[in-house]
């Protein structure tokens, strides 16, 4: 063992005189600032939260057994959601793309979802690119702003917000209104 020992503190030794060369690739470029672009989106989104084909599920649920929670939507409940996006808020409205994201009620006294979604859009001039949402959402607030944080195609490098309006709920039906502004290279 002691001379296992003695062996690799010579080798560190031997290492570490050793003087190690690298050579890399680097080009110096003038800084030549892009033009911001800001884009002004208004659609609506279509959430279905039950029936034959629900836009929203539950994933997982925490366990919890104790009765201190008698919310029905419980804190730590984990959601999918795959909603379309529409130019109107009628169910007949040309569909523009859609919303894939998860959702986690992470308050615990609250209806407050802490989201991710990422806007795909997929006919019109956005088509291919998408925006990212990262942001707290409480539900019960009529009108709430969310923060975009990312986004590809036309929105790379995109940041900006979404102000959300409850526009339509009957307990199986969601309808919310976005006017989001995305700040974009």
């Amino acid at each position: 063992m002691r001379g296992t020992l003695t062996l690799t503190w010579i080798l560190m030794v031997c290492l570490s005189q050793v003087a190690v060369q690298s050579q890399y690739y680097s080009e110096s470029l003038p800084y030549d600032p892009r033009p911001v672009k800001v884009t002004n989106l208004h659609f609506f989104l279509h959430e279905t939260l039950r029936g034959k084909n629900p836009t929203v599920v539950m994933v997982a649920q925490a366990n919890n057994t104790s009765n201190d929670n008698y919310s029905s939507v419980p804190f730590g409940t984990l959601y999918a959601i795959d909603d379309p996006l529409k130019i109107g808020p009628g169910d007949n409205s040309e569909v523009i793309g859609n919303a894939l994201g998860l959702g986690i009620l992470a308050g615990k006294n609250s209806t407050t979802v802490v989201m991710y979604l990422d806007f795909g859009f997929t006919t019109g001039k956005f088509k291919g690119s998408s925006i990212s949402i990262f942001s707290r959402n409480p539900l019960i607030e009529t009108e709430r702003e969310l923060s975009v944080v990312g986004g590809t195609g036309e929105f790379r490098m995109a940041e900006g917000y979404a102000r959300l309006k409850n526009y339509f709920f009957d307990g199986t039906t969601v309808i919310i209104e976005y006017n989001v502004t995305v700040i974009h290279y």
